[in-house]
């Protein structure tokens, strides 16, 4: 089935999709949220994910690349038959950008989202997690941060206890998507890239304002690439794992607000907004 061939389908359709390191289970208090509200929750795990921490990896595991999980992602979402509202989290933000590009989203809520290609992205916090980190092919191999650095950088929105016990139910992820990701002027297959005019629904960036590895300098800059189809939201005292550090329902509230009051003013066909949400603008750098 064509991307032009779905349905509006149910109008509350919602897909989280998780980030590096991650399954679905980080949707939990999200999906609660959503389904009491009426809406047809799907939670995808991303290829070769469904398994437990410390479990053997897939020999291929390390060499997953960004392209395997949006192909997978559609095929999903062409199963359910309808443009669904996306929430994508960290990587899995970048994953509902490439979704939207391709024509699949009714809106998307992209919470510490991951940047795309073209979006220059050094910053050096974000060095600081992975440059100890990294040694080797690491583009051929999965890797999970330690927790020190994992602590410092993803997990600083939580107390020791629970910045410990979610640790535990990582996994390792693939170091392709990574080098795609980091390094996508170096990635011949340019699999982060996204052509801005292709974005046709509205998106909503949320970034803790403690983030230190998808800062909000970057999140600003991915808004300004995309234009007025997108809005940066500066969220105070957060840091990365948005999906369920204290204060979660703050963010589940204003996803489901623009996904109820604002993403239906826009035509997920032509990108035209029937009437312009107040405020609806990029916010400047």
């Amino acid at each position: 089935m064509a991307a032009g061939a779905l349905a509006r389908g149910h109008d509350k359709t919602l897909m989280l999709i998780h980030g590096m390191w991650s399954r679905p289970h980080v949707w939990a208090n999200f999906r609660r949220f959503f389904e009491d509200r009426g809406y047809r929750v799907v939670t995808p795990v991303l290829r070769l994910h469904d398994i437990e921490p410390g479990a053997e990896l897939h020999p291929e595991f390390g060499n997953l690349s960004i392209r395997h999980y949006a192909d997978d992602l559609e095929a999903e979402i062409h199963a359910l038959g309808c443009r669904p509202f996306v929430i994508g989290h960290s990587m899995g933000g970048l994953l509902a950008q490439l979704l939207a590009a391709r024509g699949l989203t009714r809106g998307a809520a992209l919470l510490a989202s991951t940047h795309c290609a073209p979006v220059f992205a050094f910053e050096w916090s974000s060095v600081r997690i992975f440059m100890r980190e990294l040694a080797g092919p690491f583009w051929r191999l999965p890797h999970l941060p330690s927790y020190e650095a994992m602590r410092w950088g993803v997990l600083n929105g939580f107390d020791e206890d629970e910045a410990r016990e979610l640790y535990a139910t990582l996994i390792p992820e693939s170091g392709r998507c990574f080098f795609e990701i980091a390094f996508w002027y170096l990635d011949r297959h340019r699999s982060a890239l996204i052509d801005a005019a292709s974005i046709k629904c509205p998106m909503l960036f949320m970034t803790g304002s403690h983030d230190r590895i998808t800062a909000p300098r970057l999140a600003r800059r991915t808004v300004e690439y995309f234009g007025p189809k997108a809005r940066f939201e500066l969220k105070p005292g957060h840091g990365h794992w948005l999906p369920s550090e204290p204060g979660w329902e703050m963010i589940a509230a204003r996803a489901a607000h623009f996904f109820e009051n604002e993403a239906p003013l826009v035509d997920a066909e032509t990108g035209a907004a029937e009437t312009a949400p107040a405020g609806w603008q990029p916010i400047p750098a």
